[in-house]
């Protein structure tokens, strides 16, 4: 089966059991918002391993489903964990579930991510608006490109889109939360960035890294699809700088997860809005 027949037949298995919902609004639930998934109404949940031909992720706490019901008035279609590079599989399967979500119609895609700040200025537990990225992982569109998706050479000069980025700034304000913004930097992983690798990428322009979103943002981005993205910070480099400091996976769920409550406030009031 080649990939086009892979993602249609992604798509009509999904299409098949998710009723009268036609989505709206896609949601990677990755860090800090898997709580969210909570709050979807009248949910219907399609395991990944149930879909022909998809990807299962090795993440901690990914639970490998999509959902499917209604959250702040829209039909939402969210990943309760994300596809990783470092799961093993190629890119094309990587963002299929991306693919999918287009096929099924939705006309935005909100993701979140956990991420070591390499901006000295932030704080474990800050919110990040991703404003830019720079794609250290495989780009996900080399091979044949999928024209029946999008263009050969996609633009990328606003992949995260200034209209959902100012709409959370006013949303933020409202609320009293404050946001950080910066450019997320992404990487394969599986391992956590030595304090050398922090120090490089800051010099680069980098004010988070993690190791997921540039290329679930490239393949949306290349459909069409506007984008909005935020980090949760779980970790710093200047704290690297302690003798005995070392990057702990269970702190940084710890840590994205006690930012649950003001992502969801985000996210939930941007869905209102759209």
């Amino acid at each position: 089966m080649n990939l086009l027949e892979t993602i249609y037949t992604a798509a009509d298995a999904v299409r098949s059991r998710m009723g009268q919902y036609q989505p709206e609004v896609g949601i990677v639930l990755g860090s800090g918002l898997g709580k969210l998934a909570d709050d979807i109404e009248d949910p219907i949940v399609i395991p990944y391993r149930e879909i022909p031909g998809f990807p299962v992720s090795t993440a901690i706490g990914h639970k490998n489903n999509f959902i499917i019901g209604t959250l702040s008035g829209k039909c939402v279609i969210a990943m309760q964990g994300r596809i990783h590079y470092y799961d093993g599989y190629p890119m094309s399967m990587v963002t299929l579930p991306i693919r999918v979500m287009k096929v099924l119609g939705i006309q935005y895609l909100l993701v979140s991510n956990a991420a070591g700040g390499t901006n000295l200025d932030f704080h474990v537990g800050d919110l990040m608006v991703i404003t830019d990225h720079i794609n250290g992982l495989p780009n996900p569109l080399i091979g044949p490109n999928l024209d029946e998706f999008g263009p050969r050479f996609p633009d990328m000069t606003r992949p995260y889109d200034p209209k959902l980025i100012g709409m959370v700034d006013q949303i933020a304000a409202e609320k009293g939360i404050n946001l950080r913004k910066g450019v997320y930097y992404a990487l394969t992983g599986p391992c956590y960035e030595t304090p050398a690798e922090y120090a490089c990428f800051r010099r680069y322009g980098a004010d988070a890294v993690g190791m997921s979103t540039t290329p679930e943002v490239i393949v949306a981005r290349h459909s069409g699809i506007p984008c909005f993205g935020i980090s949760v910070i779980t970790d710093v480099a200047h704290a690297t700088e302690d003798a005995d400091y070392v990057t702990d996976g269970a702190a940084i769920v710890a840590a994205a997860d006690a930012a649950a409550d003001r992502m969801s406030i985000l996210f939930k009031t941007l869905l209102e809005r759209l």
